[in-house]
């Protein structure tokens, strides 16, 4: 059954909770919350998308095969432990560049933690989509 208001809702509530999936991303690299809670927050959107528009609506606004943003996820998870190993310390060490400030984000923290969230970020979010959406194409 279609429902005009779930549709329309679907539509605007999607830039909005993408934005905070990437608020939560950012922000847990040094706090609470991080790669995991923010994809599940970015599929969310998408899994409105589903429910509302439906399937084809939520792939068009995807734009990418969640198991592509599953392999480019795996991808920098690895690559962010690797370079702890080239600059002689263990693997998965933590690197970091220089803190600076930014007017709306305050002091600004970039190293290879925040690298590894990104990946888990898309994995947790190609994992969601891929398994929702093969759900929904069960159900058609």
């Amino acid at each position: 059954m279609k429902s005009t208001i779930l549709d329309v809702t679907a539509r605007l509530l999607l830039p909005w909770l993408f934005f905070t999936s990437l608020f939560i991303l950012y922000r847990g690299h040094n706090l609470p919350g991080g790669g995991f809670i923010g994809g599940l927050v970015g599929a969310s959107g998408f899994i409105l998308l589903v429910m509302g528009p439906g399937l084809e609506a939520a792939k068009r606004a995807l734009r990418v095969d969640p198991f592509s943003l599953i392999g480019v996820g795996l991808l920098l998870a690895v690559l962010s432990g690797i370079g702890g190993v080239f600059m002689g310390n263990a693997f998965m060490a933590g690197l970091w560049l220089p803190t600076f400030s930014l007017p709306l984000l305050g002091t600004v923290h970039l190293g290879t933690p925040l690298i590894f969230d990104i990946g888990v970020y898309l994995v947790v979010m190609g994992f969601t989509l891929a398994m929702i959406f093969s759900l929904s194409e069960a159900d058609s």
